[in-house]
């Protein structure tokens, strides 16, 4: 049960944090053109073996005030060294900011996101569905 509402606080917070900036950059992937007077702050990158977790705050300039986004990716790939990144934005949508690395990793962050969904949805319901199980053989022996 608790390995069940682990793995399901983990779903919740990859759906809550990395996947609508995920869905986003789909959004403005064609549109998005570099941002001459853009601000990257608390950006960070950190590796597991082949998952890298980049985090950012984004903040755009824009004739209505400034935006400011703050961005989570996750993707998996070798890499050595540091990232960098120019920070990008739909001139139709300033709100959605996001960087190069995002959109060029896009396809990436798609699969390794889905790939993630799947395996903790089934490390989530994998217990439930054995604790239901031993609990029905258990009632039908009494």
């Amino acid at each position: 049960m608790l390995s069940s509402l682990m793995f399901g606080a983990m779903l919740v917070a990859a759906t809550i944090y990395t996947a609508p900036t995920l869905v986003s950059d789909w959004q403005v992937r064609e549109a998005a053109r570099p941002v001459a007077e853009a601000e990257v702050t608390d950006g960070k990158c950190s590796t597991q073996l082949i998952v890298h977790i980049c985090n950012a705050t984004l903040s755009v300039e824009t004739p209505s005030g400034s935006v400011s986004r703050r961005v989570n990716y996750i993707f998996m790939g070798v890499h050595v060294g540091e990232y960098t990144i120019d920070v990008l934005a739909d001139p139709a949508r300033p709100d959605l900011v996001t960087t190069d690395l995002a959109l060029n990793q896009l396809w990436n962050r798609t699969f390794t996101l889905a790939g993630l969904m799947v395996t903790l949805i089934g490390a989530t319901m994998l217990p439930l569905a054995a604790l239901i199980r031993n609990r029905r053989s258990v009632a039908s022996h009494l």
